[in-house]
């Protein structure tokens, strides 16, 4: 069973990482950013616009729409420390950069 935020999903996730990022367009005008998760799917051939629709969906079922991801993006590999911890600063800085971070 994989966590997604504070959704437990029965699902082969083996990773997820959950932040938010930069958006102009955003609904929350005082900090421009919404709530993106990059998802490594446990088969790479399982990720897909299906998939993520269906995440998105399950979470809006189980927690307040303002924690669910507006977004996913799919990795195949998420960037790991050498002692196997998520490098979740590689992750904020991709989509950060060229941006001022408010929080």
């Amino acid at each position: 069973m994989s966590t997604f935020g504070e959704v437990q999903f029965d699902i082969a996730l083996p990773q997820v990482f959950i932040d938010g990022r930069p958006d102009p367009d955003a609904i929350n005008e005082d900090f421009g950013e919404e709530v993106k998760a990059v998802v490594q799917p446990k088969d790479w051939a399982d990720a897909g616009p299906e998939l993520a629709e269906e995440l998105i969906e399950y979470c809006r079922s189980e927690i307040s729409h303002i924690k669910c991801p507006r977004s996913i993006d799919f990795e195949q590999e998420l960037p790991r420390h050498p002692t196997g911890k998520l490098y979740k600063r590689l992750l904020k800085d991709r989509y950060w950069a060229g941006t001022k971070q408010i929080a």
